[in-house]
């Protein structure tokens, strides 16, 4: 077993033994998805701990549009239970950016490009391209993609 599945594994113990509802719940869900996602496919495999990374960051991201969901239904205590469900993940995940980081190295990315001939919005895909693997999950898409644009087109 990976070192993050084996963490999950023993959080979830930890938090059934201290009646925390809301970690075992989550944590149950999150390594539901682990499980899935090792039986997904022709063969079942044991996944890395990039991979179980990707499986938390994908489950935090859904936590979040859930609650926005809420929020725009009228839902408060559903939203307010999705994030508070998003903030046991994000324990699991990399230190997010702080978006004077992300802005430098978007800056550093549209210099590079620019360099090279590209200007504009046209230029947003090669930026990305740059800019992605540098940032990898500690940023999430849509941050990236709003700190791209507001530095191409100004």
């Amino acid at each position: 077993m990976t070192t993050l599945k084996s963490k999950l594994h023993d959080d979830l113990t930890a938090a059934i033994k201290a009646r925390d509802e809301l970690t075992s719940s989550t944590l149950r869900l999150t390594l539901s998805a682990v499980a899935y996602e090792e039986t997904a496919g022709k063969t079942a495999r044991e996944l890395s701990d990039d991979e179980v990374l990707k499986v938390i960051v994908r489950e935090a991201k859904k936590r979040r549009e859930a609650a926005e969901a809420f929020d725009k239904g009228g839902r408060a205590d559903s939203a307010e239970r999705e994030r508070a469900e998003g903030e046991v993940l994000a324990r699991y995940l990399p230190q997010q950016l702080s978006d004077e980081e992300l802005t430098a190295i978007v800056a550093d990315a549209v210099a590079e490009v620019k360099a090279a001939g590209a200007e504009g919005p046209k230029a947003m895909g090669a930026v990305m391209k740059i800019v992605k693997p540098k940032v990898g999950d500690r940023a999430e898409g849509g941050r990236v993609a709003a700190a791209v644009k507001s530095l191409l087109v100004g």
